[in-house]
């Protein structure tokens, strides 16, 4: 696995020569200076998905008259206004600083620190001789909105574009890297996406084979979804709403009326959700309906969004939806969403909209994701790019660091093979990576010691802070192989070579962390961390007991529970789609939706996010500094045994962070990347192919299992003034 920074600390050594009002600077000087010559080219490298390099797929051009709406031009800063704007934002939250929450409006952010008008009017003037329409450019000057057909997107960036038919399904995907007149380099970026392939939403639904709770044996009898019961010979300890606020320590904040009170909490979507009667239903089946100031809305922001209706998306738009508002019940929950163009995520177009909007909202939160090689380098700078705008304006960005281990080119598949690899969503310096865990009473028979038998009202049955475990499905996971009786998850004689582990057991869905691979660079094998793949460099603030030094942006960030139910417990939502898999909201929740994923963590932690907003009555743009300098202050040199949360009811009251030192987050795996296979079929991903050296562990601090840990919200939102920002 290779992997070098890139951007950041290029950026921070310029620093120390910029004057840190933002203000002052003056406007970028115009960088296009020789005439734009067509025939004079360079091309961007790094923009090709794995499958259209597969021959197989290639079902020929596409038709020169398709047409392209919506389609995103990435621009870029000059390299001195970069580091002006990564140094000014660095000092936004410093109280003792002159730009203390000094927030910028978009419009600051394309004046101050965007490409010269001049440059942008010749970008625009290119698009149109190409016969490319332009719609808008974006308020930040970071984004030229324009559209047109093949032909014209041929003839302007030479991409090949062609129809694939992948696994069955038909797409269109350029099959060559782009490229643009060289007078424009340093200007342009690229193309954000010239592809169809969506991304990955981050849920996965009940998973039928798993461990009981009561007898702690395997069964594959799936379950209904509900809280404290029974279904046939196994019972479930499933999650709802009262259930998180007493594990995680929420209710002492709703008691104090901090529930979200004027907060808004923005979820990113490119559908609707099916029935926003749903979303009512969930509050008032578990006891959030007596918050009477929470609202949901649903919004299609921008002049280039078109309102999606519904796809099959609208599960993962309705639990976020749902559990952000578990979180801060009192919140209005807005849920932003666009239709997807031929080529462009609608997600995309949503967020961009929001952040070159006049009044962003100050938390949002993005429960999608691809890992940054499939991703492509241009669509990892345009959510770098959008991100740090937000961190400029004062906005929080939570994303779902993946459900898919560290093979996040393997995502929803039952294998790794592509090594180690993060999602490029998630692995900005810019946004909060929320991880994925799991409750770890099952796998050591202390279930009686953390649920009641009986439900409250509101269904909830947690009785306290509950032991975690990083959430894993996956044969490679060590404690399911003990609990399945193997010492081993490889070999032979290993768990994943087993009949139960190959036939139940095969699967990358866990949660997500690992190290920036590559967020820049051309993989010389498509979907790997080869070639000139580099990733991106490790900010200042990451520096924390577990942390490795390997230079690079590492995540998750924190985690909370993610699990689908391997171990017996997972989320409970309303869906009631039946079109795309929900069933009804009738009656008592045993027969409801189920599901698991990063996708409810992300939008839970953005909601605790908003606890602190109103606690404090600020917002805070890039919370991860204080995040980091909190865990420092638990946490010291050496770890906190108080804090540590094995010790499940026993932890301190005190805690910021609960430490996750037990278990693993490893997948399965073939192949020769990232692959430790002594013997047998199936491996199990490691940072070695000659010994085991499990893609990861968790460890003592920060580890790329569970980043920080999880949290005590209450401690978190009362804490927040104690240490430096």
């Amino acid at each position: 696995m290779k992997q070098s920074p890139v951007s950041y600390l290029t950026e921070l050594s310029l620093v120390a020569a910029l004057a840190l009002t933002p203000l002052v600077q003056a406007q970028s000087a115009a960088r296009i200076h020789s005439p734009i010559n067509d025939a004079q080219r360079t091309s961007l490298f790094g923009n090709v998905r794995s499958a259209a390099l597969d021959p197989l797929n290639d079902r020929g051009a596409v038709s020169s008259s398709l047409p392209l709406d919506h389609m995103l031009l990435q621009l870029q800063r000059s390299p001195e206004s970069e580091a002006a704007l990564t140094s000014y934002i660095a000092t936004l939250n410093d109280p003792s600083g002159p730009n203390y929450h000094k927030w910028l409006t978009a419009a600051q952010l394309g004046t101050t620190y965007g490409p010269a008008p001049e440059d942008i009017a010749s970008v625009e003037s290119w698009l149109k001789s190409n016969g490319l329409t332009v719609n808008s450019v974006d308020a930040t000057g970071m984004v030229i909105d324009f559209s047109g057909n093949a032909s014209q997107v041929e003839e302007a960036f030479h991409p090949a574009l062609h129809n694939l038919s992948v696994n069955g399904v038909a797409h269109i995907a350029n099959t060559q890297n782009p490229s643009i007149p060289t007078a424009l380099v340093g200007v342009v970026g690229g193309v954000v996406s010239l592809n169809d392939f969506r991304p990955h939403a981050m849920h996965k639904n009940v998973k039928t084979a798993h461990i009981d709770v009561h007898s702690g044996t395997q069964t594959s009898k799936g379950p209904n979804a509900d809280y404290t019961y029974t279904s046939g010979s196994s019972t479930y300890q499933a999650v709802v709403p009262g259930d998180l606020a007493t594990i995680y320590n929420l209710t002492p904040l709703f008691t104090a009326g901090f529930s979200g009170q004027g907060q808004t909490i923005v979820v990113i979507e490119d559908t609707n959700v099916y029935s926003t009667t749903d979303w009512t239903t969930f509050r008032s089946t578990f006891g959030l309906s007596t918050y009477t100031a929470g609202s949901f809305t649903q919004e299609h922001p921008g002049s280039n969004c078109t309102n999606p209706g519904t796809n099959a998306d609208d599960g993962e738009a309705i639990l976020d939806a749902e559990w952000a508002s578990a979180a801060a019940p009192s919140a209005a929950i807005v849920l932003a969403s666009c239709k997807d163009t031929s080529t462009t995520f609608g997600g995309l177009i949503a967020l961009e909209n929001i952040v070159s909007g006049t009044a962003p909202p100050k938390i949002v939160s993005i429960s999608y994701g691809e890992s940054e090689s499939e991703n492509g380098a241009t669509a990892n700078a345009a959510y770098n790019s959008t991100y740090k705008s937000a961190a400029a304006e004062g906005i929080s960005v939570f994303v779902s660091s993946g459900d898919e281990g560290a093979a996040s080119s393997d995502a929803d598949l039952t294998k790794a093979t592509h090594g180690i690899t993060v999602s490029g969503f998630a692995s900005t310096p810019y946004n909060v990576a929320v991880g994925g865990t799991d409750f770890g009473d099952t796998a050591t028979a202390t279930n009686s010691s953390y649920w009641n038998t009986t439900n409250t009202s509101t269904y909830a049955s947690a009785k306290s802070y509950i032991p975690e475990i990083p959430w894993n499905d996956s044969c490679a996971s060590t404690l399911l192989a003990k609990a399945q009786g193997y010492s081993a998850t490889y070999g032979t004689s290993g768990f994943c070579n087993s009949t139960t582990g190959k036939a139940d057991y095969l699967t990358t869905a866990s949660g997500s962390g690992g190290p920036s691979g590559c967020a820049t660079g051309t993989a010389s094998t498509s979907g790997e961390v080869t070639g000139t793949c580099k990733g991106y460099a490790k900010p200042t603030w990451q520096a924390l007991v577990g942390v490795p030094a390997d230079g690079v942006r590492d995540i998750p960030d924190v985690s909370l529970f993610a699990a689908n139910g391997v171990w017996g417990h997972y989320y409970v939502y309303c869906w009631s789609d039946t079109r795309e898999g929900g069933v009804a909201c009738k009656g008592a929740p045993s027969a409801w939706s189920g599901a698991g994923g990063t996708s409810f963590a992300s939008p839970i932690m953005a909601a605790i996010q908003a606890l602190v907003n109103q606690k404090t009555a600020s917002s805070w743009g890039l919370p991860t500094p204080t995040y980091y300098n909190l865990a420092k202050a638990e946490y010291g040199s050496a770890g906190s045994t108080t804090c540590n949360s094995s010790n499940g009811n026993a932890i301190g009251s005190s805690c910021t962070f609960y430490d996750v030192t037990s278990g693993d987050m490893d997948v399965n795996c073939t192949g020769k990347v990232n692959c430790y296979i002594p013997s047998g079929t199936n491996g199990v991903l490691s940072t070695s192919t000659t010994s085991y050296l499990p893609a990861y562990k968790t460890t003592t601090g920060w580890d790329f299992a569970t980043g920080i840990g999880t949290i005590n919200a209450y401690n978190l939102v009362n804490n927040w003034g104690t240490v430096s920002h």
